[in-house]
């Protein structure tokens, strides 16, 4: 086997003219070898590989079905079931060349960075600390390919309405929109499909044709499509989070607007020193212009107005301007909430912070209203703490007792503190401990058994002793077959006294 270059040099040679024996003697090579350089015009032929073992393509594809594509088990199924002797790997090479199977590992298209061409979006999710306490969020990132400007927003819970919410936002903060806006496979936008072949929900379509721009789905597994937005969530693990405190989500959110449209949005980027605040200057011209009266997204409830002149809403209560009942449409906005009757508008609530509940709101400079709703939740932590303050054994009780109640917690928390009121904390501790060791829950029988401490006037009551053997006893069995007493003497007495 010579190599490429000699083959080529003895082709030509031989078209200048040179025989046979004097290229054989120059090149230090066999003149057969010369003859066969010559026949093929100095290519190489390629090098066939002639495999002994034939597998019909037909029998793989059934066994990889079957085996729902594990190969292992394929190579089992061959040597057992078909007796076909073939190793593993010459097996998993002939499954690539059929086509049978995923397809691998593809090239990537190197997409050139245009103004204007293009934005990405994508959420990640994290775990931080917000007044102490560890709490998952969910980042949502805008970005632009070109200029390299972010907007960044963090959700407790994240949905096609908040994706919707979250990309007007960030829009309209710039005035503009790229033409295309590149996702991955998420079922928030994606209704089918993967890839080139994605079919999006006609909602999510309708919402960005209105935003002049298109979604556009990667291929699956190829998420460095987006690798802007990956690096992005990199930044924001390594540089915006770490050494900060976050008090709340408001606060947190706060501080992400500051971070990416100030702070990141004049810093220079990478080795190319690019500004993103000077390239979006440049790419403004490109982006698609937004009308600043573009409406939001918001999404319809229909409430009716209680007794009280309130509508409930998210664990909320909204109180409604004038006198009367009617049914109320409630516009829920990112962070607003409009009310209107019919088609004429009342008034306009900011929703409260996130996990503010049973909570009842009403128009700044008025005068709290009279009544209040007459279903509101009224919670019970701190009856409950008073409790758990006088000792170990009320602690451990309410432990067990709270436990399995469900909707019925409250009422047996203020229950017990009622009961609390009514006793020194002595006899109240040393009932409730008896109740843990019965397992007693009836506030009624917790309510005999402090009685009986009373009553005994002694710290302890006698133990009650069971005999086991109770229904072995001959007077138990001869009484349990006894005849029933007669009651119809009673019942003489009781006609008599209707008389």
């Amino acid at each position: 086997m010579i190599d490429p270059e000699k083959r080529k040099a003895i082709f030509l040679l031989s078209e200048e003219g040179m025989n046979v024996r004097e290229i054989a003697r120059r090149l230090g090579v066999g003149r057969n070898t010369v003859r066969s350089a010559i026949a093929s015009m100095g290519i190489a032929p390629p090098a066939a590989r002639k495999s002994k073992i034939r597998i019909d393509r037909e029998l793989l594809q059934r066994l990889y079905d079957e085996c729902d594509g594990w190969k292992r088990r394929i190579h089992e199924k061959l040597s057992e079931e078909e007796k076909i002797e073939v190793k593993y790997s010459t097996l998993t090479r002939m499954l690539r060349e059929l086509g049978i199977g995923p397809a691998g590992k593809q090239r990537c298209d190197r997409v050139p960075d245009e103004p204007g061409a293009e934005m990405q979006h994508d959420t990640s999710p994290y775990t931080v600390k917000l007044g102490g306490r560890p709490t998952r969020v969910i980042a949502s990132m805008m970005y632009l390919r070109y200029s390299k400007r972010r907007y960044l927003k963090f959700y407790l819970n994240f949905n096609r309405f908040s994706m919707k919410c979250f990309i007007h936002e960030a829009l309209m903060h710039w005035g503009r929109a790229a033409a295309v806006c590149i996702i991955d496979n998420t079922n928030l936008a994606r209704l089918r499909g993967l890839g080139r072949n994605a079919v999006i929900v006609p909602e999510m379509e309708a919402f960005a044709r209105r935003h002049g721009y298109r979604f556009v789905c990667h291929e699956r597994g190829h998420s460095n499509r987006k690798a802007g937005e990956e690096r992005s969530f990199w930044t924001v693990e390594t540089n915006f989070i770490p050494g900060r405190k976050f008090e709340d989500i408001e606060d947190m959110n706060a501080q992400a607007l500051e971070w990416a449209t100030v702070r990141m949005h004049h810093r220079p980027v990478a080795k190319t020193g690019l500004i993103p605040a000077k390239a979006f200057e440049h790419e403004r011209a490109f982006l698609v212009e937004l009308s600043p009266f573009l409406p939001p997204p918001y999404i319809p409830h229909d409430r009716p107005t209680d007794q009280y002149g309130y509508i409930s809403f998210d664990g909320n209560y909204f109180w409604v301007p004038g006198t009367s009942r009617d049914q109320i449409r409630a516009l829920e906005y990112s962070d607003l909430l409009k009310l209107y009757r019919g088609r004429d508008f009342l008034i306009e609530y900011r929703l409260p912070a996130a996990g503010v509940k049973n909570k009842l709101i009403y128009p700044d400079g008025m005068p709290r209203p009279i009544h209040e709703p007459k279903n509101r939740r009224k919670p019970t932590d701190e009856e409950e703490t008073r409790l758990r303050e006088m000792g170990e054994g009320v602690g451990a009780y309410l432990d067990f007792a709270l436990k399995p109640q469900g909707n019925e917690r409250h009422r047996l928390v203020r229950d017990l503190y009622r009961l609390s009121r009514q006793m020194t904390p002595a006899l109240f501790t040393r009932t409730v401990q008896r109740a843990l060791k019965y397992g007693i829950t009836d506030i009624k029988v917790i309510r005999r058994i402090a009685l009986l401490y009373l009553n005994a006037g002694v710290e302890t009551l006698p133990q009650t002793d069971v005999d086991e053997d109770l229904e072995s006893r001959e007077t138990y069995i001869e009484g349990r077959l006894t005849d029933m007493p007669d009651f119809s003497v009673y019942d003489e007495l009781l006609e008599e006294n209707d008389g």
